[in-house]
């Protein structure tokens, strides 16, 4: 059982996807950062100096045994049932930028592999009826 283990394990597809999952989880991290620590504070100081992470909506009155900060993240952590919808509009330009460069890289990758070559490789029913048709040619 561990042989079989060992054996899937040291696949090179395993090992290359295993790569890319740890890589990709810290790119996400970067865009994360990028977008919550770099646009989205641009693009809020654009607009007046908005905090577009605290933007918030109510879906029932804040108890009265709340003492907390009254931001998003406060009301969030003391289990005060909120829509924050400011929070979704980050993570939504954190994804568009993520797709973004995927698409840019992916793109590139394309360049830089060669075409590879379409071999189309008749049936051996087609191969041989046509060596028949030529024998046939070929006599009469």
């Amino acid at each position: 059982m561990m042989s079989g283990f060992r054996d899937f394990i040291t696949k090179g597809n395993v090992l290359d996807l295993a790569v890319a999952v740890i890589i990709g989880a810290a790119f996400a991290k970067i865009v994360t950062s990028l977008t919550e620590d770099v646009i989205m504070p641009v693009v809020g100081a654009v607009f007046g100096g908005l905090d577009f992470s605290n933007y918030y909506m109510l879906l029932k009155p804040v108890p009265d045994t709340f003492h907390g900060p009254m931001t998003y993240a406060g009301l969030k952590a003391a289990g005060v049932p909120v829509l924050g919808y400011g929070a979704f509009a980050t993570a939504m330009v954190a994804f568009l930028i993520l797709a973004w460069i995927i698409y840019l890289m992916v793109r590139a990758a394309a360049r830089a592999m060669p075409a590879a070559e379409v071999v189309v490789v008749a049936p051996e029913e087609v191969t041989l009826l046509r060596e028949i048709r030529d024998s046939l040619k070929a006599r009469g």
